[in-house]
């Protein structure tokens, strides 16, 4: 992007606030707040989309991005079809995230996408886009809509735009996703397994072993499978858990304590007999193809 506003000025790193006195004859800028919210000052209209853009990032300098994206707003309904209108469109979506009004940078960054597919800042746009939901997952107990929405936007951008400055960031952001949902299936079965409701336990441990295996969460649910089976004294299964374990995981806390809760029961960390755990450790450890 060139001229008045930098790709750096895009993306919200550095934003060099042109002096506005030439609006309106010099007027003080306070004056475009004025007339924007009360239609008995100067109208908004009597501003050039430059001026009003300028008024934009003037707002957002003063860390008012709701300001902000009004301004922008304004640009895209009173010269839609300029090139003013489409630098404003994506600045809406900066703005409004901003301002987390997440819904509205959503939609901004999404009509960017529409409108202008082939433009170069239509990775910021599906960048933002991501962001507006991966920016709202908080606590591991919430509900996990908006981080499947998260990871679905994140791996957009990674597919679509793999060479794009955003690519890198959203790869991180994807695994971080990837792990929360683990921590969910995690504190799922953390509740079974403390109110020895071992099978539902077990179905929540299981997912993170066989679908989040690269998360952080593996080693853990290996372990609270050994707990879980060996509870309702299933010890093939307990010590095949455990084997898998030892295997991948050995310098870790829960290696210590499965080994010492296998051993404690005269038993071993070595697979044994014919289940679902069996058929991970052919296929991950001995390479087999089942």
């Amino acid at each position: 992007m060139t001229g008045t506003m930098s790709r750096k000025r895009l993306i919200g790193a550095v934003f060099v606030i042109a002096a506005l006195g030439a609006c309106a004859g010099g007027r003080d800028p306070g004056r475009v707040t004025n007339s924007f919210f009360n239609p008995q000052e100067i109208p908004l209209e009597t501003y050039t989309a430059e001026q009003i853009f300028e008024r934009g990032e003037f707002e957002l300098n003063r860390k008012r991005p709701g300001d902000a994206a009004e301004y922008f707003s304004e640009i895209e309904r009173l010269y839609p079809y300029s090139d003013w209108a489409k630098r404003a469109l994506i600045m809406q979506a900066f703005a409004f995230h901003q301002d987390k009004d997440y819904p509205n940078s959503r939609s901004a960054a999404q009509r960017f996408i529409d409108f202008f597919p082939d433009d170069d800042d239509a990775a910021y746009a599906s960048y933002l886009l991501a962001l507006s939901y991966y920016d709202q997952i908080d606590e591991v107990g919430r509900d996990q809509g908006l981080t499947f929405q998260a990871l679905q936007s994140l791996r957009q951008v990674i597919e679509n735009y793999p060479d794009s400055e955003y690519a890198r960031s959203a790869v991180l952001k994807f695994d971080l996703a990837f792990d929360h949902l683990a921590g969910k299936e995690m504190e799922v079965g953390r509740y079974y397994l403390r109110r020895d409701h071992y099978t539902a336990a077990i179905n929540r441990f299981r997912v993170v072993v066989e679908d989040f295996q690269t998360t952080t969460h593996t080693a853990e649910a290996l372990h609270r499978l050994v707990e879980a089976y060996l509870s309702l004294g299933l010890t093939d299964e307990a010590q095949t858990a455990g084997a898998i374990l030892g295997y991948n995981y050995q310098s870790t806390e829960w290696y210590e304590a499965s080994y010492n809760l296998l051993t404690g029961s005269g038993l071993e960390m070595k697979s044994f007999g014919n289940n679902w755990l069996t058929a991970i450790y052919r296929q991950t450890i001995k390479g087999e193809w089942i």
